[in-house]
This record gives C-alpha cells, sequence and structure tokens, in this order.
C-alpha cells in the first residue's frame, strides 16, 4: 500500500510569507538605490564646479532671541552637544568620501560657525550673504543675488562649502533642508544653482 505524504500550508501563512520576501525585496533596492544616489553626489562634489550647502546641525529652538547679538554667542541659539556631535560626523563622512579639505565659509552666527569649525576641512571665513533672514524677508532678495555674485567670481574647481540656514538653503534651491542636510548644488552662469541632490546626515 502506498502512502503519500501531503504538506499543507495554509493560505494566510503563505500570504503572509510572500509579503515579506516582497517587502525585504523592496527595501534592498531602495537601499541601494539610496547608496548608488550619494554616491553620484560626492562624486559631483570631487568633480568640480559644484558647492555643498549645509545647514547648521541641531541647534533646539526657532529663529533667535530678542536680545540677538551678532558677536556674542550668548545672546543666540546654540549647537547642542547632539549638534556638535553631528558636525563633527559630517566632517568624517567628507574625509570617507576622499574630501580633505575645502574652502569653508559660514554665516555669522554662533550655530553656523560652529558647525563650520567642527567639520575641520580647513579654516573658516564668514560671510554675510549667508546670514539669516528667517527674521528679516526683505533681505532675502539682496543677499540671495548677492550671494550668487560671489559665486561667480569663485573658482570653482576648488570644492566650497557653505554653511548656512534653512531659508537660505531654501530661497537659492526650493528645498527645505534639515538640520545639518547637505544640499549639493551645480553652479551655473552668473552664480546660478542647480540642485542636483541631498544627503540626510540626522
Amino acid at each position: 500500500m502506498n502512502v503519500q505524504n501531503h504538506l499543507t500550508i495554509e493560505p494566510g501563512i503563505l500570504s503572509r510569507a510572500l509579503a515579506v520576501i516582497v517587502t525585504s525585496f523592496c527595501v534592498l533596492i531602495h537601499q541601494n538605490a539610496a547608496e548608488a544616489n550619494e554616491e553620484m553626489l560626492w562624486s559631483a562634489l570631487r568633480s568640480g564646479d559644484h558647492i555643498a550647502l549645509i545647514r547648521h546641525t541641531i541647534a533646539p529652538g526657532t529663529g533667535d532671541p530678542d536680545n540677538f547679538k551678532i558677536d556674542d554667542c550668548s545672546t543666540q541659539r546654540n549647537l547642542s552637544a547632539e549638534g556638535r556631535a553631528q558636525a563633527a560626523r559630517i566632517g568624517e563622512r567628507f574625509r570617507k568620501n576622499g574630501i580633505t579639505k575645502a574652502h569653508v565659509y559660514s554665516s555669522q552666527w554662533c550655530r553656523c560657525q560652529d558647525t563650520a569649525e567642527f567639520l575641520q576641512l580647513g579654516p573658516v571665513k564668514t560671510l554675510k550673504e549667508l546670514n539669516s533672514f528667517y527674521q528679516r524677508y526683505e533681505n532675502e532678495e539682496r543677499q540671495s543675488e548677492g550671494l550668487k555674485a560671489w559665486l561667480s567670481q569663485m573658482n570653482l574647481r576648488e570644492l566650497h562649502i557653505l554653511v548656512t540656514h534653512q531659508v537660505n538653503i531654501t530661497a537659492l534651491t526650493a528645498y527645505y533642508p534639515s538640520s545639518g542636510e547637505l544640499v549639493i548644488a551645480r553652479v551655473g552662469k552668473n552664480g546660478a544653482l542647480k540642485m542636483v541632490g541631498s544627503i540626510k546626515t540626522e
């Protein structure tokens, strides 16, 4: 007498197993695509004619206190310990991707200067065109056009890193970056910027 063993799989178990497999496959594809895209952005930075705009790293709060003084960090929002560590990690990320030095420029705000310093990619110079206009939007056009004019005069065969504020980056690229996010942009005619992508660092 022949005895046949039959393996029975409940439909619910099979569908859940297939869902796990499909989800894992999609996650893997997404991760590979993200890694490829990030490598493309680092290559663009190394190739010339591209800049990195960086929103200052984590500084709790919004805007600045009423007693804000540009030359007194105690009157300003400043980087938290997490923000300082984040800035150091960003600098290390540049080095891991073959960028060990750059021309580094910063807003005059302390949280931007500190972010730029913690990168440890070169001496930091301040640039008024990178200053926040969050509470003075009437300065947006003047500063944005001033920065474009400045960029048009720069030797962009060497890398320039600009540490600034969310409002400035959004005005230049129409993109809203998170704290410490790198926005990679190609510099075109008359200093006009075209965003090619971003790298999140939180």
